[in-house]
């Protein structure tokens, strides 16, 4: 059975200041997207996107939302477009939270200009309603949530592979948190993110965001959508579809497990960062024949990545 390809999409957590610069210096398709999305996020906005991304170093935090927001999806969808312009074509698109507008766009269930349009609503959303707050990714089994240190002071936004889950708490708590990781030799990051997703502690967000998501038209869809809140594909997205990806865990081993019952893949990764191509490497089953392309990283070798994917094409 030949390998079907998958276009995976990350969320919140993945940007950084310059994401994305050498792909637009070097290629003409991502350059044209990302000018092109750039023009439609300031004709809502106000503000240029492009501009916020190349305004710090790499090593500056990026997290203001309403930036934030748009300029992932933006990425996301310009790299896709990139390389099925080049003649990678997706067979599945796979979401996770925050890139499930960029896939569910590149999938036909959305116009992208609806998508860009209802980022930046969530981002103001989130920006008017919710109180400060973090998300921390832990190197350990998630069975480590169960103990009451960690378990009362958060809960578990995600679970990526075995050995690797994602925990959201309010603000005030998460010093507590990484002390006591440290205490234990637990390796951990902090994600740039100014709240909670996926907590209990996003819940007053539900009634503004169901609000500014009504209007949102969406279809059948052209692809399958791999759907990291359900764990598994989706034929149609309900009514609180945009709700549930970002007020429920992130499901993304349950995901790549659905994925990979079915078939070998090849599993691309679309996002700013390529940390979904080493998740997916880490939740495959050892017996797998799939495989995993990072392109964008932190750290350079985008035309690299980029030309190594199309080699195999």
């Amino acid at each position: 059975m030949p390998a079907k390809t998958v276009f995976m999409f990350s969320g919140q957590g993945s940007q950084y200041h310059q994401m994305g610069r050498q792909l637009y210096e070097g290629n003409a398709s991502f350059r044209r997207w990302m000018d092109c999305l750039d023009d439609l996020a300031c004709g809502i906005s106000g503000r240029r996107v492009i501009d916020a991304v190349r305004a710090g170093s790499k090593a500056d935090v990026f997290d203001r939302l309403g930036l934030t927001h748009p300029a992932i999806f933006m990425v996301e969808y310009a790299l896709a477009r990139c390389l099925i312009e080049a003649g990678v074509e997706p067979d599945v698109t796979l979401g996770a939270s925050l890139g499930t507008f960029a896939a569910a766009a590149i999938a036909g269930f959305i116009e992208p200009e609806d998508a860009m349009a209802a980022v930046l609503a969530q981002a103001r959303a989130f920006e008017t309603t919710c109180e400060p707050g973090g998300m921390i990714a832990i190197m350990a089994d998630p069975s480590l949530h169960e103990e009451s240190w960690l378990g009362e002071r958060s809960e578990i936004a995600g679970i990526n592979f075995d050995r690797h889950f994602v925990v959201s708490s309010p603000a005030r708590e998460l010093d507590a948190i990484e002390s006591a990781l440290k205490q234990r030799s637990i390796v951990f990051q902090r994600l740039p993110v100014r709240f909670a997703f996926h907590s209990r502690w996003i819940d007053r967000l539900r009634e503004p965001l169901t609000a500014a998501m009504s209007s949102l038209r969406t279809g059948p869809g052209d692809l399958p959508l791999a759907c990291c809140e359900r764990g598994g594909k989706v034929a149609q997205l309900p009514a609180d579809h945009f709700w549930r990806i970002v007020r429920h865990p992130i499901r993304f081993r349950d995901t790549i497990l659905d994925l990979e019952r079915r078939g070998p893949h090849r599993y691309v990764d679309v996002g700013p960062s390529g940390t979904l191509a080493t998740f997916a490497k880490y939740a495959l089953p050892a017996t797998t024949v799939s495989s995993t392309h990072a392109i964008l990283t932190p750290y350079g070798q985008d035309l690299k990545n980029l030309d190594a994917l199309l080699a195999t094409a």
